[in-house]
Order: structure tokens, then sequence, then C-alpha cells
């Protein structure tokens, strides 16, 4: 069975699952509007929905981008300089120990309402999966390959670039497939806290106007640019690092 095809299968599943409990429960359209609703809603405001969905889609891609970049470098760095390891680790766990949440405010207060806080806020919610599971893919190069490149004479920079990395990849690709999963809580999060546009802010002004179904299909279209997204960046890696296969119990 294809991907697109079991992708269809799944969604359809969920909207049926999503009609049963409306029927259910008989829960009033305020509260649960029915996937019928909901498609209508999406239709009536589908210009109103994109210009958000623009937005935000956009924060998550730059976020993501730009976390990347700068998990990787640090990763690259602490591997490559033992002492940088010592002064970027506690940096790393606090990106962490600090909740992103609570950080929201601030960034807004100094980055302003624009894109640039919720792009920020998107790249710290990365930063930490990329980086710690691209070190730990760097770390763990095979002893065997190191010491064979070692006694060819190969250069510590030959085998960073042309050992060391590639065997990474798989490593970096882990922490992507997390990276992109979480990347639009970010964005979302910051979009709450003070934004003038993005799907976040359009479901908050909806809650408050009691348009619970225009609320429902801008969080649906969220749900599609981050499934979409990552599908997206799972290709890339697929393609990127070939040589990686998937095993499986029926393999053994």
């Amino acid at each position: 069975m294809t991907r697109p095809l079991r992708g269809l299968i799944i969604f359809t599943g969920l909207l049926l699952l999503w009609q049963a409990v409306v029927w259910l429960t008989d829960a009033p359209h305020y509260i649960l509007p029915s996937p019928e609703r909901v498609a209508r809603a999406l239709l009536s405001h589908a210009a109103l929905i994109g210009e958000h969905a623009l937005t935000t889609g956009t924060e998550i891609l730059l976020g993501l981008i730009l976390g990347t970049l700068l998990g990787g470098s640090s990763a690259l760095v602490m591997a490559s300089v033992r002492p940088a390891r010592r002064w970027l680790m506690p940096v790393l766990v606090v990106s962490q120990a600090i909740p992103v949440f609570a950080l929201a405010p601030i960034l807004v207060l100094w980055l302003g309402y624009g894109m640039a806080s919720k792009v920020a806020m998107a790249v710290l919610i990365i930063y930490f999966p990329v980086t710690s599971a691209f070190l730990d893919g760097l770390r763990r190069t095979d002893p065997g390959w190191l010491d064979l490149a070692r006694t060819m004479g190969a250069s510590r920079r030959a085998i960073l670039l042309q050992l060391r990395l590639p065997a990474a990849l798989p490593a970096l690709g882990s922490g992507l497939r997390v990276a992109t999963a979480v990347a639009p809580i970010g964005a979302v999060v910051g979009e709450w806290v003070g934004s003038s546009s993005g799907l976040g802010y359009l479901m908050l002004h909806a809650n408050a106007r009691m348009q619970v179904d225009v609320m429902f299909a801008a969080l649906l279209v969220l749900a599609l640019i981050a499934v979409s997204l990552y599908f997206a960046v799972d290709t890339g890696l697929r393609r990127l690092a070939p040589w990686q296969t998937e095993t499986h119990p029926d393999d053994d």
C-alpha cells in the first residue's frame, strides 16, 4: 500500500471517528462542531484562513531552518573542540530547563509582535533535539573506522567531513524529525502570547467570538501544515542518506 493511500485511509477513519463522537455525545455545535460544519467554515473563510496559514507556515519553516543551522553548528563545534563542549553544553541544557511557554512573553517584549518573536520561539524548541541527536551521532562513529582513517593518514578535517559527518546523518535525521514535529508549538504559542496574524491568532479570536467551527478549521489547517512538513523532511532525509536501510522484526 502506498503512503498517500495509507494517509487517505487514516484521514478518512479519523473523520468518521470524529463524526461518530458527535453523534454519540450529541454535543452542541459550539462545543464540538461536526466535520461538515467545519468543512463549511473552511470553505467560507478560505481566504482568511489561507492568509493566516501563510504567516504561520513561514514562521515554522524559518524556525526549522534557523534552528537546524544553529543546532547543527553547535553540535559540530562541540564534537570538534573538546573545551567548547564544556561551555556550550550548559547552554544546551538551560535552553530546555526553562519552559518555552515562560519565555514567550519575554521574546514578544524584546522582538515585538511580528514574525521575529515566533521564529525565535520555534528555534528555541528545535535547537535541543537537533543538537543533542547530531552530537550523539558524531560521538558514536565506529572506532574501527576512525582507527582505519588515522592509519591511512587522514587529517582531523577529513575524518570529520568524510567519515564522522556521513555516519552521523541518521542520528541528525532522527533529531530533525522530532524538531519538525514540535516546530509548530513555538510558532503557535508565540501567536497566542501576542501577534497580529497567524493561525494561533485566528484561533484565539474565533474562540472569543464563539466561532468554534472556524477555530477547528484553523486547527485542521495547522495540522495539515505540520504533517506535510514532516513528510517532506522525512522524504528529504531518506534521499540524503540512501545507505541507511530500515529493518523490521520480520527481517530477523
